[in-house]
């Protein structure tokens, strides 16, 4: 494809060599380097004069430091004079600091947003943004890609009794998702509703639907610490599912997370290569990896020929 340069970040080179080698593409070069004070150095090693040109940089690992070098990126290719910056930014940093739910706590996610827009960048590519509203704090254009088409590929090519299999949600904000997962594969859906008394510690689970004699699949968009998923899982059990899936876009697994679910009573637990998974994968063997760096190559050659990318919203690219 002419006129089209990728870009890699520090957060996930593996990722960002994928989708080049989807789209035929060599990566960019690029060098980043921190000076002694831990200020970060970005230099584009090769002309983008004219170019379209994308950066790939998720919100993972050293969150403030790939943050700043992708907004740093961004600016260097602008006044380089790029005709267009796209940052794919395959999970969102601060997506979770979306709203005011306290007093005098920020909407870190805006403040993200218009760093990005200040920055230089035109157009955005992002996955499964853990609220949807997050596109509305950019006055650019967004496109919040799914990764529904390829978990639906892999409950139907994994789980054999999946059309005997109830989709849960482990929290009332991931209905929508659970409902349009059910609603593919003509299944039933259940919701498990849970009452926090402090971050990252849920108090008490109530199973809403019925999962007796049934595979429990939990779907959500990200697991932390996966407190709630495990919780959630012994709750499906004690109400009689035979086995329990959990299907998650982004693993983070901060914290004792691999340890829990290593303890925990999944079959598996299924994570797309948003974030870096390597060292997790060796560590836990129930973790297992969806590749969705097609998805994203895909949306990259639709942008840069001008073509709709909502088809990606019914469709698994072929690979």
């Amino acid at each position: 494809m002419p006129n089209i340069k990728i870009f890699s970040g520090s957060s996930h080179q593996d990722l960002s060599q994928k989708i080049a080698d989807h789209l035929s593409l060599e990566l960019g070069k690029v060098v980043s380097k921190k000076f002694s004070n831990q200020e970060t150095c970005v230099e584009i090693g090769e002309s983008v004069c004219g170019e379209d040109v994308y950066i790939v940089q998720s919100g993972c690992g050293e969150i403030n430091d790939n943050l700043m070098e992708l907004l740093i990126m961004i600016n260097a290719c602008k006044i380089a004079s790029a005709s267009r910056v796209t940052a794919v930014i395959p999970c969102f940093p601060y997506a979770r600091q979306d709203k005011k739910d306290k007093s005098r706590v920020p909407i870190s996610a805006k403040l993200v947003a218009n760093m990005l827009s200040i920055a230089g960048a035109d157009h955005i590519i992002t996955m499964d943004l853990h609220a949807s509203q997050i596109q509305g704090f950019f006055d650019i254009p967004v496109d919040n890609l799914y990764a529904e088409t390829a978990v639906l590929k892999w409950i139907k090519e994994n789980i054999s009794e999946w059309k005997n299999c109830t989709i849960v949600s482990p929290d009332a904000g991931g209905v929508k998702r659970v409902t349009s997962i059910a609603d593919w594969l003509n299944v039933d859906f259940a919701l498990i509703h849970k009452e926090r008394k402090k971050a990252n510690e849920v108090d008490r689970m109530v199973l809403v639907g019925d999962v007796k004699d049934r595979v429990a699949i939990i779907v959500d968009d990200m697991a932390d610490t996966c407190g709630t998923i495990c919780h959630a899982a012994d709750k499906l059990l004690s109400a009689g599912a035979t086995r329990v899936f959990a299907i998650l876009t982004h693993g983070i697994f901060s914290g004792p997370a691999i340890t829990v679910i290593n303890n925990a009573c999944f079959e598996a637990v299924v994570v797309t290569n948003t974030i870096p998974q390597e060292e997790n994968v060796k560590l836990c063997s129930k973790i297992q990896v969806i590749d969705i760096s097609m998805i994203l190559a895909e949306a990259i050659r639709r942008t840069h020929n001008g073509e709709s990318v909502s088809y990606l919203f019914i469709h698994v690219p072929l690979r």
